[in-house]
């Protein structure tokens, strides 16, 4: 299982920003192409690994969450709330500050009402600043927060909460290497 990410991570392109080893996947950046079998293996490996039993809503923060959550949805059949980098101003929306390792910014939730189960799905987790903030917005909205699953793991983040990982990477000159799957 995971044959298709491990191989196009350990062959995906690097480039180097400033002292940063940036890795370039379909999943996290969307390029340089994204092949539906790896899609489907990734949501396939989290159905497999994540607790879905009575949950509400799969929840995700645009960008590159939102085509893992799509292919979750299409198979779970639950249904996909995305975190929104711009707000709307609806009646109980909740407004967080995001801090990454490469940017600043808020996020909008909305659509999530106090008791909903919901799983928090995302591309790549590396400083945490991401899921620390939809954690924050699903608690001040009353949600409950049964799961948590990322496809790849860079480092070793503390977000306050378990985190599923599907594979963990280190990134060097060399390109990415897969340490670990199934975290």
């Amino acid at each position: 299982m995971l044959n298709r990410l491990i191989a196009s991570l350990e062959s995906c392109p690097m480039v180097r920003r400033g002292e940063y080893n940036y890795f370039i996947h379909p999943i996290t950046d969307g390029v340089p192409l994204l092949e539906p079998s790896l899609l489907r293996e990734v949501a396939c490996a989290m159905v497999c690994v994540m607790d879905l039993q009575g949950v509400d809503k799969i929840v995700t923060a645009e960008a590159m969450g939102i085509h893992i959550g799509t292919a979750l949805s299409m198979i779970t059949d639950i249904p996909l709330n995305i975190m929104r980098k711009r707000q709307y101003s609806l009646p109980g929306e909740v407004a967080v500050d995001q801090s990454t390792g490469y940017s600043n910014g808020h996020l909008y939730l909305n659509g999530i009402e106090k008791g909903d189960r919901v799983v928090v799905i995302d591309d790549v987790i590396s400083t945490g600043g991401t899921l620390k903030a939809v954690i924050a917005a699903l608690e001040r909205a009353g949600a409950e927060v049964v799961d948590i699953c990322v496809v790849i793991r860079r480092g070793d983040p503390d977000v306050g909460r378990p985190v599923r990982t599907l594979v963990g990477i280190e990134v060097d000159e060399n390109g990415v290497h897969v340490v670990d799957t199934f975290r």
